[in-house]
């Protein structure tokens, strides 16, 4: 895990180029007046949490010498620095995903993301509990991470731990979009997982509603979006349209680029229009 840190004409070198010998540097060229530069922060401040690296903000307006050197013309303007020459970098501002591309490209690793793919592997090979032990370790050392808490909250879902689930999405709120609609989705798991559990009815669409909400939570997507498309064609009224919101419910789990996603969301507006 890295850190973030101010810096000034005065202590670039030491805080940034001597340190780029033991940890790539992120330095972020930036000014108060741009609003870019706004939204790009709380990017960085994250890399700072999750990668192990240095990100060393300049402020250019409070430190010329260095916005000179570096001819550094617009910003946000971002360079990567390591061993004490720079090595890429890029003006504006990535989207996250991009963002996250672009370093990895430069070879800067995200600690969390090797934890959550060491977490995919284990469960690839059915070892749950190494699987649990790891992610309590991740959810000590990153507490606040959204993507962390989304993924432990499947994982305790899949493992019938309930109430671990809705502590871990309690605080995600609607002002966080990027998070909020999967919390909602993780949420709708949550409950299919307790109808599973316990089935809500005796009717035969009952009994359907119930058998494609344990397929959702085994993860057997298709087959639960079949079941649930059957439920929509028989009876909207069903659960006040319940079988349209859980398929609407699967989407968002997937994504909106998923195969499965473009077939049947295709699949259920061919149904209702």
């Amino acid at each position: 895990m890295g850190y973030s840190i101010e810096v000034y004409d005065h202590n670039f070198e030491q805080e940034v180029l001597e340190k780029s010998y033991e940890l790539p540097a992120i330095v972020d060229f930036y000014a108060v007046w741009c609003g870019p530069c706004q939204m790009l922060k709380p990017m960085l401040e994250k890399v700072a949490l999750e990668y192990d690296c240095v990100v060393a903000k300049v402020n250019i307006d409070e430190n010329q010498y260095l916005a000179q050197a570096f001819r550094v013309e617009g910003v946000p303007d971002v360079k990567i620095i390591r061993n004490g020459e720079v090595l890429d970098g890029f003006v504006g501002v990535l989207p996250e995903p991009q963002l996250r591309e672009f370093l990895a490209n430069c070879d800067i690793k995200s600690s969390l993301d090797e934890g959550l793919e060491a977490i995919r592997q284990l469960l690839l090979g059915e070892k749950r509990t190494e699987a649990e032990v790891m992610f309590a370790s991740l959810l000590t050392k990153y507490p606040l991470n959204r993507r962390l808490r989304l993924e432990a909250a499947k994982f305790y879902i899949s493992q019938d731990e309930l109430g671990k689930v809705e502590e871990l999405l309690e605080g995600i709120q609607s002002d966080e979009p990027e998070f909020f609609a999967q919390a909602q989705a993780v949420k709708a798991l949550l409950e299919f997982k307790k109808e599973c559990n316990h089935p809500s009815g005796e009717s035969e669409l009952d009994r359907i509603f119930s058998q494609a909400s344990c397929l959702t939570v085994a993860g057997n997507y298709e087959e639960a979006l079949q079941l649930f498309l059957k439920i929509v064609e028989s009876d909207r009224s069903y659960k006040k349209d319940g079988g349209r919101k859980a398929m609407l419910s699967i989407f968002e789990l997937l994504g909106n680029d998923h195969t499965l996603t473009k077939v049947y969301r295709r699949n259920l507006m061919t149904l209702l229009f």
